[in-house]
């Protein structure tokens, strides 16, 4: 692999592995782009109704404290569309390990302050229920994800076993409130530690999982969600609609063709918040 290049060993190794670190795929510049984009996400500075315009008095600190994750950002912000979700470079490694035609429907900026909890065990296909195992998440580091600050942990080779149930995990301490898959043997798991700049690539079948930030820092993430354009997606379907002529078209076409453009594109998801708890807490108070 070099500047950004995917060799067919490395395609290889994502077939067989599940997942793909990049090195510095990201620049420099283009993480102080994102991040800046970021501070206005959290700010408010982008008129939305789930996006409350924070007081001018609130230092940076104190209004990315606020968040764990922010959804679908680039809905509201032309930089985390352009220079997230079509970063030039996600897309020429998604071509290579998904095929030339590539779609995105899904974004999701990751704050994770320091103190609070990670995900427990999961699989992305449970949340994005596709129809093949094109299922793509890109992670963009905006900072150097660590062992202290709760870096990506997976199973190699777990994308190709089976789609496992879920069920309340008794850890609260260590990981947040979505449930955790279980049923298998988690023992051959490995961290994903990254540079700011670097991108992970991995299948939407891989368990993984992360733990609690035990860092001062932040470790800010964007992370976006890709399949083949040419699998109908039925995600979020409409009342009425049945599942064998669902297909979520609040996409956004990567690279390549859109082979069902005939049928337009759609609103469904909308811009959400995954606050901090204390957080939360005081806003229900």
């Amino acid at each position: 692999m070099k500047n950004g290049q995917v060799t067919d060993a490395d395609v290889q190794s994502y077939r067989e592995q599940g997942y793909l670190v990049v090195p510095g795929l990201v620049s420099p510049e283009e993480v102080e782009v994102l991040r800046a984009d970021a501070l206005r996400v959290c700010r408010g500075e982008y008129p939305h109704p789930s996006l409350e315009p924070m007081p001018a008095g609130l230092t940076d600190d104190e209004v990315l404290r606020r968040f764990l994750c922010i959804h679908q950002p680039h809905k509201v912000s032309p930089v985390m569309l352009d220079r997230g979700v079509r970063h030039a470079g996600l897309a020429r490694v998604l071509s290579r390990l998904i095929g030339p035609d590539v779609k995105c429907m899904q974004s999701m900026l990751f704050v994770k302050p320091p103190g609070f909890q990670g995900q427990a065990w999961h699989q992305d296909e449970i949340f994005i229920p596709t129809r093949d195992r094109s299922l793509t998440g890109g992670w963009i580091a905006l900072d150097d994800a660590t062992l202290e600050n709760g870096c990506m942990w997976v199973l190699p080779g777990s994308h190709q076993w089976a789609l496992y149930d879920q069920r309340p995990h008794d850890d609260p301490e260590e990981f947040d409130s979505a449930p955790e898959s279980y049923g298998f043997d988690g023992s051959g798991e490995v961290p994903v530690e990254a540079k700011t700049g670097d991108a992970v690539f991995f299948n939407g079948y891989l368990l993984h999982r992360s733990r609690k930030n035990r860092s001062g820092d932040y470790r800010r993430v964007l992370v976006n969600h890709y399949m083949n354009a040419w699998s109908r997606l039925p995600w979020h379907p409409l009342e009425g609609e049945s599942p064998a002529r669902a297909d979520f078209r609040d996409i956004v076409m990567i690279c390549g063709e859109d082979p069902y453009a005939w049928k337009g594109l759609e609103d469904r998801a909308g811009v959400g918040l995954r606050q901090c708890k204390a957080i939360a807490d005081q806003r229900q108070a």
